[in-house]
């Protein structure tokens, strides 16, 4: 028989929400103005949501597979947006892509493993690769212009970028409750 966790929630407001809305860094007051930088806040919060359900948990905890055959971990998330953020930047540019970070397919999900120098490593690969594609995205601030090789529009590169995170920050939310029975919004 397989134990679960109790759920439970540090909110005392709403008790399925993470955090009290008077607590949640993901709140605030500025309404963006303009479609970038509306896709720019959605992004920014996704990534924050990724960060609080991976907050707190030890090495064991954030590489501890979802449920069988999945490989899917908390750390392996990590890892895999890591890798698509840098996807993405070779979506950007016409020359020759920039080689995987973890190597072969899946690799970032399969190498996830409970040792911290891998954690670590995932946060510091994720913080990085974040950063130069904001950087290299900054310097295409017209949604509609397309760019690489393939000609694609800034807006779709965007909204996929928010999808991605959005998606997956969901199988966070389940894979955090599995861990140790946290709910959140």
């Amino acid at each position: 028989m397989i134990e679960h966790p109790e759920r439970w929630t540090q909110a005392t407001v709403y008790a399925d929400m993470w955090a009290d809305p008077d607590e949640d860094p993901r709140n605030n007051e500025d309404t963006p103005e303009g479609e970038l930088a509306t896709l720019q806040d959605f992004l920014t919060n996704y990534r924050k949501t990724l960060r609080m359900k991976c907050d707190g948990l030890d090495p064991e905890q954030l590489a501890r597979r979802s449920v069988p055959p999945s490989t899917m971990s908390l750390l392996g998330l990590i890892r895999h947006l890591a890798e698509v953020e840098r996807d993405w930047r070779n979506w950007i540019v016409e020359g020759d892509p920039l080689p995987k970070l973890y190597g072969k397919r899946d690799a970032d999900f399969h190498g996830a493993v409970a040792e911290q120098s891998v954690v670590d490593s995932a946060y510091a690969d994720l913080e990085r690769e974040q950063a130069e594609t904001d950087a290299a995205l900054a310097e295409h601030p017209d949604l509609a212009e397309r760019v690489g090789k393939d000609g694609i529009a800034i807006r779709e590169l965007m909204v996929h970028r928010v999808e991605e995170y959005a998606r997956h920050c969901g199988h966070a939310d389940l894979l955090r409750e599995c861990v140790d029975g946290r709910v959140g919004q």
